[in-house]
């Protein structure tokens, strides 16, 4: 067998022709080959990629549009927060009508808790309520309560003269100053407001 020395050029190049297209094939169907999927691969991935974010650019005019619903929503929510609570704030409640009272020049004797009846999404929470005051000061106040943001319902209103304030149906009479002229009792109902409780499952059956 001759050595590739003593071989004539033309077969030399031949072999090495022969030999560099054996290692191209190799390296083709090896690393080439690997490379060219890996490339499929992330250009495909690059592709997907520019749809999604060409998909979610078509939702970004309306995204100042939802942001702007979502904070009018926030907004409504807590005003209808401050007119129906979503906890028993009652010392808060009767603090607020002490102070409407001292505002109007009424005086509040007392105020006293009574049942409350609890409703699918609210829960109303009355309270006996006795004050008495100048004519016209009583007339504000009633007008100031019904003004609040909070809901307050005034019922079984009972007015009557400092001179009978028994007609009126108080606990008890006071010392009333001379500009005072009218004794009222009423019932003063606020509301909080619940998540509906689950129905209560039906009792089984005795055999």
């Amino acid at each position: 067998m001759e050595n590739f020395s003593e071989m004539p050029g033309y077969k030399q190049w031949a072999i090495l022709v022969l030999a560099g297209g054996l290692v191209s094939v190799a390296l083709f169907f090896t690393i080439f080959k690997s490379q060219r999927e890996a490339n499929d691969t992330a250009q495909q991935n690059l592709e997907a990629k520019l749809r999604e974010n060409a998909e979610l650019e078509s939702y970004q005019p309306k995204l100042k549009d939802i942001e702007r619903q979502l904070a009018n929503l926030k907004q409504q929510l807590e005003i209808e927060r401050r007119i129906v609570p979503d906890e028993k704030e009652v010392d808060g409640f009767m603090k607020m009508m002490s102070a409407e009272a001292i505002r109007s020049g009424v005086e509040m004797r007392r105020y006293t808790a009574k049942p409350v009846a609890s409703r699918d999404f609210y829960t109303e929470v009355p309270f006996e309520v006795e004050l008495d005051g100048p004519y016209y000061a009583m007339l504000n106040f009633f007008d100031r309560v019904g003004k609040l943001e909070r809901i307050v319902n005034v019922s079984n209103l009972l007015v009557a003269s400092t001179r009978k304030p028994a007609e009126a149906k108080p606990k008890r009479t006071y010392q009333y100053a001379p500009n005072e002229s009218v004794v009222a009792t009423c019932t003063a109902t606020t509301f909080f407001s619940h998540d509906m409780a689950p129905a209560a499952s039906a009792p089984a059956k005795k055999r």
